[in-house]
C-alpha cells in the first residue's frame, strides 16, 4: 500500500524521467518509443522502480540491459532535473513492463476462442 507521499514522488519521477529520456539522454542502440507506464516507490523514498515499455525494439531485454548500464548517468541527469524538489534521488531500478504483451496474448485468445 502506498501513501500519498509515494504517490506525488512517484508521479514526480515518471514525468521527469520521461523529459530526460526524450530530451538529454540519447541510448546508444539508436532511437525506440520508450513509455514510463509506472513509477513505484519504496516506503522510504530511496529505491524507485521504474516499468518501462519498449515499443519498435527488435530486443527489448538487450534494449533495457544497455539502460541499465547507464543507470548512473540517467541518475544524474534526473537529479538535475529535481534537485530542488526531493532531498535524495532515488536508486533507480529499471524493470519491463509485460502488461501490454499479455494484453495482445489475451486479444489472440479471444480472437482464436470467437472463431471457433
Amino acid at each position: 500500500m502506498t501513501n500519498v507521499r509515494q504517490q506525488k514522488v512517484a508521479s514526480l519521477l515518471q514525468q521527469a524521467l520521461s523529459e530526460v529520456f526524450r530530451q538529454d539522454w540519447q541510448h546508444p542502440a539508436g532511437p525506440a518509443l520508450l513509455t514510463i507506464s509506472e513509477v513505484r516507490m519504496s516506503p522510504d523514498l530511496s529505491i524507485a522502480r521504474i516499468y518501462l515499455s519498449l515499443f519498435k525494439v527488435s530486443d527489448p531485454a538487450a534494449y533495457l540491459d544497455q539502460i541499465k548500464e547507464h543507470q548512473s548517468e540517467i541518475r544524474m541527469l534526473l537529479g538535475r532535473r529535481i534537485r530542488n524538489r526531493v532531498r535524495r534521488i532515488p536508486e533507480l531500478q529499471f524493470v519491463l513492463d509485460k502488461t501490454l504483451d499479455h494484453v495482445f496474448h489475451l486479444e489472440e485468445l479471444f480472437k482464436q476462442i470467437k472463431k471457433s
